[in-house]
């Protein structure tokens, strides 16, 4: 079995801390061959930068995914162009910078990532599933064990994706609603799944956010400057086991580490 190890949006500095207390904690303890980490809320909680994303090189972190707050800090466009571990939603408009796929050596076998953003409540770009139609082929002439994060909004939209593509890739994995959902199963084609999987971030707040802005916001429905929250965080994510061979998932158990 290869084990694939998939963080959830990292928020700000909390989160960040979080990686850097925890990540090779769990990477020991779970025997993980291969780690993700979505990291478009690095930065303040909005995008990331060139320095996070060398702060972040420091540890054990194989790829990159993101989402819709990717190009929140305009740096980050040079910076995406020249490095392909740090991944950008694929079904973005044909000239975009930066990639949405990547292909990496595991030991002896390949691991392929694919990132996709939905469609509902978010941005209207282009068909994330027409997009993984595209692609899919691609990715199979090179490696059997291929990872999605699917960065949306509404569940339906993850859940659809899951479907969609099972027995086709190795996992499905939500992401960008910052809460862990508790429907990680996999699935009858042989595609692990869960629609969220959670908020490495501070655990005090809402969706990783201080709380008391939060609700000043829901109260009197006035525009206000959303700052990270303080006090404890956790990291979340799952572990995934798979065939190497088929790249067929046996197994995905949810993770909650408090840092």
């Amino acid at each position: 079995m290869i084990r694939l190890l998939y963080i959830g949006d990292v928020v700000g500095q909390p989160g960040r801390r979080a990686l850097h207390q925890k990540l090779e904690t769990v990477i020991d303890r779970e025997k993980i061959d291969f780690t993700i980490v979505n990291i478009e809320n690095a930065a303040g909680g909005f995008g990331v930068t060139e320095a996070i994303m060398e702060e972040l090189s420091e540890l054990p972190i194989n790829a990159y995914t993101s989402g819709n707050h990717i190009w929140d800090k305009k740096e980050i466009i040079e910076f995406i162009t020249r490095d392909n571990l740090l991944l950008r939603p694929a079904n973005f408009p044909a000239g975009t910078p930066g990639v949405g796929h990547v292909t990496i050596k595991a030991g002896p076998h390949r691991v392929a990532v694919l990132n996709l953003m939905g469609r509902v409540f978010m941005s209207p770009i282009d068909c994330p599933f027409r997009k993984a139609d595209e692609i899919l082929p691609e990715l199979r002439r090179e490696t059997p064990i291929i990872l999605v994060d699917m960065h949306c909004e509404a569940t339906s939209e993850s859940q659809a994706m899951g479907w969609y593509l099972d027995g086709r890739v190795s996992a499905v994995v939500g992401t960008h609603r910052h809460v862990q959902t508790a429907d990680e199963r996999v699935l009858p084609g042989g595609t692990a799944y869960i629609t969220d999987l959670g908020m490495t971030g501070p655990t005090e707040g809402v969706i990783g956010v201080d709380r008391e802005i939060i609700l000043q916001r829901f109260l009197t429905q006035m525009p206000v400057r959303f700052e990270p929250a303080k006090g404890p965080a956790a990291l979340h994510g799952v572990v995934i086991a798979i065939e190497p061979e088929t790249g067929r998932a046996t197994d995905i158990r949810r993770l909650r580490v408090a840092a």
